[in-house]
């Protein structure tokens, strides 16, 4: 298909920003947050069989935000863990900091979807976090760091969740597991919850129960979505994968990844880097289609010190880390990363944005799609092109 030439950087570069962000900056940005998400997903889709669902802006932020706390070769293998290092200046430490906030800036600003993110860091009592540090990470990242009693553990882990319910609206609960490490120095948690409402929103009453094959031995009943409309549709015949673009108000969309019938999804998985998901967005082509896809509600959580560790900062985690513009207690180290994503997937539309399906009457009937396998979502915010959320539906009725 004939790719779509766009401008990946347009509307970041509106983005007012005291470090005046350039079009290259914003390109540059979105490519490698798309790089460190891909590389994310691919560890966690390994580890699992089931349904896989990650907010990686949302961690980016957090541990950007410990970055800016780190000294020495920790905070050079968080930045490069975040593929964040070639855009750093020496001689302009805030350039980094100014750029990740112009992004947070010009993807919120556009948000009328139901899409929320929060990171925090929770340090032991006893550690004294600098007051310079607290105010530049809350500026710049939207990071809180909050104190708390690791060592009264029902309490700790009732204050982060608390933390997070009330800043999700109710939305995220239960981040914290039920116990922590009463040792617990320091934590870094993070959570996103994602509802699109579709600018071409599907018909409840078109909605019916049909079938879902997780594979060749399983077979789930699904409630499946219908719409005819015009869909921007692409195929990658490398991969034997169609691309469908499902538009969501406020700027963003969702990528369905459906591979074909004889192809094993895993095998999909180990292909997924940044620059596929960046083809994959120029080669859609608007086209007629009739569009069946189920409906899903996930929710999961993830507990990363092993799967960062193994991306390359493992050093954050151990006794000699070098947190000292955190704070200057004695042998501070990262002693846990938590991340929780919840992503809703149903007919909902914005009545701001939405438009009339088109008529089914007129003309010849369009091909339908129906996405009746296990398939891979990426949720963008289209004007930067950054992946908000990545994950992958195995079996649409487990939460």
């Amino acid at each position: 298909m004939a790719a779509l030439h766009f401008l990946l950087g347009a509307a970041l570069l509106a983005v007012q920003s005291a470090a005046q962000t350039t079009g290259d900056d914003a390109e540059q940005i979105a490519l490698r947050n798309a790089d460190f998400a891909t590389s994310l997903y691919r560890k966690l889709a390994s580890t699992t069989d089931g349904n896989v669902v990650v907010a990686p802006l949302s961690l980016t932020q957090g541990l950007a935000a410990l970055a800016e706390g780190a000294g020495g070769l920790t905070q050079e293998v968080l930045w490069s863990t975040l593929n964040l290092s070639p855009l750093r200046k020496a001689d302009a430490p805030d350039h980094l900091p100014q750029l990740l906030h112009a992004l947070r800036e010009g993807v919120q600003q556009d948000f009328s979807s139901k899409y929320d993110e929060v990171s925090a860091l929770f340090a032991a009592q006893p550690v004294e976090v600098e007051v310079a540090y607290k105010e530049h990470v809350k500026q710049y990242f939207q990071t809180e760091v909050q104190n708390v009693d690791f060592s009264k553990t029902q309490a700790a882990v009732s204050a982060i969740n608390d933390y997070f319910r009330s800043r999700t609206g109710e939305k995220i609960r239960d981040v914290a597991p039920s116990t922590l490490d009463a040792n617990t120095q320091l934590m870094l948690v993070s959570a996103a919850f994602f509802k699109g409402l579709w600018t071409l929103p599907f018909n409840a009453s078109f909605t019916q129960e049909e079938r879902f094959y997780i594979d060749k031995y399983h077979i789930a009943q699904v409630q499946m979505m219908f719409r005819s409309d015009k869909y921007y549709l692409a195929y990658d015949p490398a991969l034997k994968v169609g691309i469908l673009k499902l538009p969501s108000s406020g700027g963003t969309a969702m990528l369905v990844i459906f591979p074909d019938e004889d192809v094993d999804i895993t095998s999909i998985d180990d292909e997924i880097f940044a620059n596929t998901y960046m083809e994959w967005v120029k080669k859609l082509k608007k086209t007629r289609l009739e569009v069946q896809i189920p409906r899903f509600s996930l929710q999961q959580s993830y507990s990363l010190k092993n799967t960062l560790a193994s991306m390359g900062m493992p050093d954050a985690f151990q006794g000699n880390a070098d947190l000292s513009t955190l704070s200057k207690s004695a042998g501070l180290k990262l002693d846990e990363v938590l991340h929780k994503t919840a992503i809703e997937v149903d007919e909902s539309g914005s009545l701001a944005d939405s438009a009339p399906p088109a008529d089914p009457f007129s003309g010849s009937l369009p091909p339908r799609l129906t996405i009746n396998r296990p398939f891979i979502f990426l949720v963008y915010h289209e004007a930067t092109k950054n992946l908000l959320l990545i994950g992958r539906v195995i079996d649409p009725t487990k939460n």
